[in-house]
C-alpha cells in the first residue's frame, strides 16, 4: 500500500487508521495526519497509533500516494485550498465526505484528478462498516483495487455508480441509526413486559447479530427467512400482523427515501455555493 495522508482527524479517519494498522495493510510510518486546528487530536492519534502528524499541509501530502479527505464537510473548501497547490496528478484522492460529488471535488482542486468517493458508516469504529465506493473515469483499476483493500480493513466493500451514492447514504450510511432506533423501541417493549434493561439489551443485540449472520450466510432472501420463523397461528405471526397494521415496512421505505433525497439536496446546495464562490 502507498503512503497515505489524512486531511482530517475525526472518527472515520481514526477508524481507517486503526483498521489499516491492525490488518497489516500499512505500517504506522506510512500514515500521516493533518487537520484544521485540533492539536490535541493529532497528539492523540500519534500516541495511540504511532502515525506521523503535522500542521504543515505541504508536508502532509508531498510523499503520499493516496490523500484521504476526511475533514468536516463545512471545511472542505478551505481544506482543499490548503493542499491544492501541493497535489500532483499522480496522487489518488479518496473522499469520505457525504454528499459532495467527485465533480465538485475536482472543481475545487482545479483539475481532473483521480477521485474516489467512499461512503462508510459509523460501524467502521469496530471494523464492521458497510462501505460503498464510486469513482471518476480517471481512476485506474489498480487505484480502485487499492481503495477496496483500504476499506476492507474496516468492513465490507461494494462498488456502485456515483448516482447511487445518495441512496447508499440513505440506506447504509444512516442505517446504523435506524437499527438503534428499532433497538430503542424493543428495549421499551421489553421494559413494558418486565424484562430488565441489561437483559433486554443482551437479547436484542444478539438477535440482531444472529439475524444479520443468517442474511449473510444462509443464501436465503429476507422474506424466506421471515416466513421460516412465522408459524401459522403462532406468536411471530401475531407480532408481524401488528407491524403490518402500523405500516412499518412502508415507514422504513419512506425513511430511506427521505434520507436519500436529503443527501442529494445537501450535495446540490454545496455545489451551488461552491460555484457561486468560484465565480
Amino acid at each position: 500500500m502507498k503512503n497515505i495522508a489524512f486531511t482530517g482527524a475525526g472518527a472515520i479517519a481514526e477508524a481507517i487508521i486503526n483498521g489499516l494498522i491492525s490488518d497489516g495493510v500499512c505500517l504506522p510510518g506510512q500514515l500521516i495526519v493533518t487537520n484544521h486546528s485540533n492539536d490535541e487530536r493529532l497528539s492523540f492519534l500519534k500516541e495511540s497509533y504511532g502515525v506521523s502528524v503535522t500542521r504543515d499541509k505541504r508536508e502532509a501530502v508531498k510523499h503520499a500516494g493516496i490523500i484521504i479527505l476526511a475533514m468536516k464537510p463545512k471545511d472542505v473548501r478551505s481544506g482543499i485550498e490548503s493542499i491544492r497547490e501541493h497535489v500532483k496528478d499522480s496522487q489518488l484522492i479518496i473522499s469520505v465526505l457525504a454528499g459532495i460529488s467527485t465533480e465538485t471535488i475536482q472543481d475545487l482542486f482545479g483539475k481532473k484528478l483521480s477521485v474516489i468517493r467512499a461512503m462508510p458508516n459509523t460501524s467502521a469504529a469496530i471494523r464492521k462498516s458497510a462501505t460503498a465506493l464510486a469513482c471518476t473515469s480517471e481512476v485506474s483499476q489498480a487505484e480502485m483495487d487499492a481503495a477496496s483493500e483500504l476499506f476492507r480493513a474496516i468492513g465490507t466493500v461494494v462498488h456502485v455508480s456515483e448516482d447511487q451514492l445518495d441512496a447508499v447514504t440513505g440506506l447504509s450510511g444512516s442505517g446504523p441509526a435506524y437499527i438503534y432506533y428499532l433497538a430503542e423501541a424493543l428495549e421499551a417493549a421489553a421494559a413494558d413486559n418486565g424484562i430488565e434493561a441489561h437483559t433486554a439489551k443482551a437479547l436484542i443485540a444478539q438477535t440482531f447479530l444472529g439475524a444479520a449472520e443468517m442474511l449473510l450466510h444462509s443464501g436465503k432472501q429476507p422474506e424466506v427467512l421471515r416466513k421460516e420463523v412465522t408459524s401459522p397461528g403462532g406468536t411471530t405471526e401475531a407480532g408481524i400482523a401488528r407491524l403490518e397494521h402500523y405500516a412499518v415496512k412502508k415507514a422504513l421505505r419512506e425513511c430511506v427515501k427521505t434520507a436519500t433525497e436529503r443527501s442529494a439536496e445537501m450535495g446540490e446546495l454545496f455545489a451551488k455555493n461552491a460555484q457561486k464562490e468560484h465565480t
